[in-house]
């Protein structure tokens, strides 16, 4: 049972970190009435890449916080799927959203966004549903009392020395978290260790419509290119390159990106016309790691890790922002039913571990056959449907995967063998995983690997209308948790309790 010897603590919860991740956390658990504090340690929102987002996050998890209006607000760029330049087939390839069966209609839609605006949306958000935002505070360490953490040491906006008392603490710092190293090992995969160079371009050409708002990916001899419409004149460009480059990353990064530039014709045809940015937050080719990772273990007593904190994929299908806000709300969850109730903290926060590794190894295991370009479309199509184990057509389990969304009653493969196996990350990484069997049960046409974030987010939807007579959900793991008829706790399954 909930073991909290923090009861009398300052706060019910302290977040750390104000992007995605720890404005999406800190507003749930705010709106259930709890007393929460966000720690930023920029005085405005910075600058971040990561301006690609998913069906799941703009329909799923933004109604939920309630800023979809801002968002339309925004007059973001309208993103209807990706047009890749990707295998065997020299000519592009699009995947539209809408012609997913769990997507037709108004649900069928992302957008490309400026982070420094739609993580300020997210912020001020926060602020309005009761978050008290402290920016200019730094994390310096956590306090801990009988083997739990119970707060955070931190230098405020003064730059005075302060502690902070809270009956839980969320890190949502990111990769250069202060915290993670105090929540298991951080290990890297051996497949994915690549390194971006990226900047901003005005008057770079666009798609044909209706895909002039899609992400283009377009892959060559070196790496591959990321290509994405900010504004009707502004463009995020960027490329991916093994870490065996890295030593290039030490010269002059505008010459490196546009000596790659030069290498890609799609791209070279989309920028002919086009001038790089070279003022304001836009101004610098900057560069970055991008080695995926997890680490072994996502919480302990008082501190569990969310977002980028806890593991990062890759960006090639734009799952950073989306894995930040549906682990945001999973732990959100976690915490508000402790916070309610006497519950069982091992059990609630289990239950939030492992449907955020579930999700990373989906985009994972698909990465590992799609980062092979010899490859035809189908190919890769027929392997986001032996990720997902399921039954729907091929480009209906690549379109579900890549938009964050699945399919309903989802069955739990071996994570541990799943890396064990390929010599990957290790089966410390899911000691938890359920062995359940992975083939759907006879009859069962909708049986498939998972239900992702159909169940959880298409269906939440639907089940913000219903309200308290939404449909009482299956669990989606061995003796697991589902989530409560309000959607923010979690409870026993019926029958079980």
């Amino acid at each position: 049972m909930l073991n909290n010897s923090n009861a009398n603590a300052s706060v019910d919860c302290v977040v750390v970190g104000a992007g995605p991740a720890g404005s999406t956390a800190a507003t749930l658990i705010a709106m259930q009435g709890h007393r929460v504090t966000l720690l930023e340690r920029e005085t405005t929102p910075k600058y971040k890449i990561g301006e690609s987002l998913l069906p799941a996050t703009i329909h799923g998890i933004c109604p939920l916080l309630g800023v979809s209006e801002d968002l339309k607000r925004a007059n973001f760029i309208l993103k209807r799927g990706g047009t890749f330049r990707w295998g065997l087939n020299p000519e592009p390839w699009t995947f539209d959203f809408a012609n997913s069966q769990k997507m037709a209609g108004p649900t069928s839609t992302a957008y490309q966004v400026e982070r420094v605006i739609f993580d300020r949306i997210l912020l001020e958000n926060a602020s309005k549903k009761g978050v008290n935002v402290r920016a200019g505070c730094k994390v310096t360490g956590a306090i801990e009392d009988d083997g739990r953490i119970v707060g955070l040491e931190f230098t405020n906006e003064h730059g005075e020395r302060e502690a902070l008392r809270a009956r839980y603490t969320v890190d949502a710092s990111g990769y250069e978290s202060a915290l993670a190293r105090r929540v298991g090992e951080r290990i890297f995969s051996q497949y994915f260790q690549n390194v971006a160079v990226f900047g901003y371009f005005e008057g770079g050409g666009r798609l044909p419509e209706p895909l002039s708002g899609n992400i283009f990916c377009a892959a060559f001899d070196e790496g591959w290119f990321w290509y994405i419409p900010l504004r009707p004149e502004l463009t995020s460009v960027g490329v991916v390159l093994d870490k065996s480059r890295a030593s290039e990353l030490t010269n002059d990064l505008p010459a490196t990106l546009g000596k790659y530039i030069e290498k890609c014709a799609p791209i070279k045809k989309l920028l002919a016309h086009a001038q790089r940015v070279t003022t304001g937050i836009y101004g610098e080719v900057r560069a970055r790691k991008d080695y995926s990772y997890s680490h072994t273990q996502f919480w302990i007593p008082g501190l569990a890790l969310i977002g980028d904190a806890a593991c990062f994929v890759d960006p090639v299908f734009s799952s950073g922002v989306h894995l930040a806000t549906y682990s945001a709300l999973q732990v959100a969850r976690s915490i508000n039913t402790c916070l309610r109730e006497n519950a069982d903290e091992t059990s609630v926060f289990c239950e939030y571990e492992k449907r955020y590794r579930r999700e990373y190894s989906n985009f994972y295991d698909f990465l590992l056959a799609f980062y092979n370009v010899e490859q035809e479309r189908q190919t890769y199509f027929w392997e986001a449907k032996k990720v997902l184990n399921s039954k729907a057509p091929e480009d209906q389990a690549f379109l579900n995967l890549v938009a964050g969304i699945g399919n309903n009653n989802e069955e739990l493969y071996d994570s541990a063998q799943f890396f064990a196996e390929r010599n990957e990350l290790g089966s410390t990484l899911f000691p938890e995983a359920t062995n359940v069997p992975s083939t759907p049960t006879a009859g069962d046409e909708r049986g498939a690997f998972y239900r992702n974030l159909t169940s959880e987010i298409t269906a939440m939807q639907i089940n913000t209308l219903l309200g308290e007579r939404r449909p009482q959900e299956q669990p989606l793991f061995a003796d697991g948790l589902v989530p409560s008829r309000d959607g923010m706790h979690w409870a026993v399954p019926a029958g079980k309790a």
